[in-house]
């Protein structure tokens, strides 16, 4: 697998709150830094209601598809190195990828 690029979908395993491997998790790829670093948003199947999560289904996606209706979080962004990456889930559609980054942008802002 290549390095993942800004608007695929990645699952990676999150690590729980003791530090230890958690569950393979999906998450949103929003930049591919140079080198090995990506940063993602953390993705949920879980509904929220804190005003920042953005549904994600399968009309999202331009090809792949995550198996739940899910929710993308902006406000839990995190840097990851690229080799923790356990395999890609698909790519959203660039409206997709354009609404989150800007509610990324309305959370520093």
């Amino acid at each position: 697998m290549g390095k993942p690029v800004a608007g695929e979908v990645v699952v990676l395993p999150f690590p729980q709150t003791d530090l230890k491997m958690g569950k393979p998790r999906p998450a949103l790829v929003l930049v591919s830094l140079p080198g090995d670093d990506l940063i993602l948003s953390q993705i949920t199947s879980q509904a929220r209601f804190d005003g920042f999560s953005i549904g994600l289904d399968q009309a999202d996606f331009m090809q792949g598809r995550l198996p739940v209706a899910s929710f993308i979080r902006p406000n839990r962004l995190f840097t990851v190195d690229q080799s923790v990456i356990l395999r890609s889930s698909g790519q959203v559609r660039s409206d997709k990828l354009q609404a989150v980054l800007a509610a990324v942008r309305d959370i520093f802002s």
